[in-house]
């Protein structure tokens, strides 16, 4: 070997010790994650409770792992655009988002191909089921009351709302018709553009009930206007604890709710997953998220990954049955 040969294989030698000490040749999922901005999108639009409930995260996220997590939301398509943003996403770790309960409704309704599998499933974060209202003028003051009244009622007679048709709280409705035994639209429903106008039209008269979450229909109920008889729940919500559970009130043993948990893309390195679970387990059990949730009324529920996994699937089943049901299923 000459002496310039040999000179210029030691100073390659040196120069990739000197990489290998310094981790220039290491793979990028290798270094120290997060090592730049994190993107956390949420499907539905600012000032909502999905996107509080993100941003809330974000913020602790960011507290921990010392990089920013900014918020994007990413709307339209009934939740369609925002889901498929995070499912499409690099998955590296630096697209993360906020999954809800419609990512278990929307290919059944053949808005989307998107399932729960389509998404690295982190850590559910919140669940909110949920209650039966009737206006405060309403002649039924337990729910088996106005169970036995719908029972003898011809179909369609009575009438509820809380969002529009096919939405979560309309199958909620239809989920309870089936538990009593009773045809998916013994209850008719009346489309609104949410729970809030929803619970205005009960407490003015034009509906019998509403199924939307009690945090939602609290603002009518503190006025005195109305009142929940029910939440479709396994437990009471300790923030409502006057409201029982439908197994309390009436033996029936079914729950549902909307719910909102993170996720990333499929396929993201299991050691990113590990440590994004292992932060928000962190941020769930912080002082500042349970602060945050308890004074907006809304339900806090841990699901680690596999968990959360489940309970997706289980979810993505329970729609499936009650679309069907109900005439709205296009799968």
């Amino acid at each position: 070997m000459s002496k310039i040969s040999r000179r210029t294989f030691a100073a390659s030698t040196a120069a990739v010790a000197a990489s290998a000490a310094f981790g220039f040749n290491k793979p990028a999922r290798a270094q120290a994650y997060p090592a730049r901005p994190v993107t956390v999108i949420v499907p539905w639009g600012a000032g909502g409770g999905t996107d509080a409930t993100a941003r809330i995260v974000a913020a602790l996220l960011e507290k921990d792992l010392g990089q920013p997590f900014n918020v994007v939301n990413r709307t339209g398509g009934s939740g369609v655009v925002g889901h498929s943003a995070i499912a499409t996403a690099q998955p590296d770790g630096y697209t993360i988002g906020m999954l809800t309960v419609e990512i278990s409704m929307m290919h059944w309704q053949g808005l989307t191909e998107l399932t729960p599998k389509s998404y690295t499933p982190l850590a559910l974060m919140n669940e909110d089921p949920p209650g039966i209202q009737v206006s405060s003028s309403s002649p039924y003051k337990t729910v088996k009351e106005l169970a036995d009244a719908i029972k003898a009622a011809p179909p369609g007679k009575f009438k509820a709302s809380g969002t529009g048709q096919g939405g979560i709280w309309h199958l909620a409705l239809v989920g309870w018709m089936q538990a009593m035994g009773l045809p998916a639209n013994q209850v008719a429903w009346v489309p609104s553009n949410g729970a809030a106008p929803a619970m205005q039209d009960l407490a003015a008269g034009g509906l019998d009930l509403t199924t939307c979450s009690v945090p939602e229909a609290r603002a009518i109920i503190e006025a005195g206007k109305a009142r929940s008889l029910a939440i479709m729940a396994p437990a009471r919500n300790p923030i409502f604890k006057d409201v029982p559970t439908l197994k309390e009130a009436m033996g029936i043993d079914y729950a549902t709710g909307a719910w909102r948990g993170i996720g990333a893309p499929k396929n993201l390195p299991p050691e990113i997953a590990t440590k994004l679970t292992a932060a928000l387990k962190k941020v769930y059990e912080s002082a500042e998220f349970k602060d945050f949730m308890s004074n907006r009324g809304f339900g806090t529920v841990w699901g680690d990954a596999g968990q959360f996994a489940g309970f997706m699937d289980k979810g993505d089943a329970q729609m499936g049955e009650a679309m069907k049901a109900a005439g709205l299923s296009k799968a």
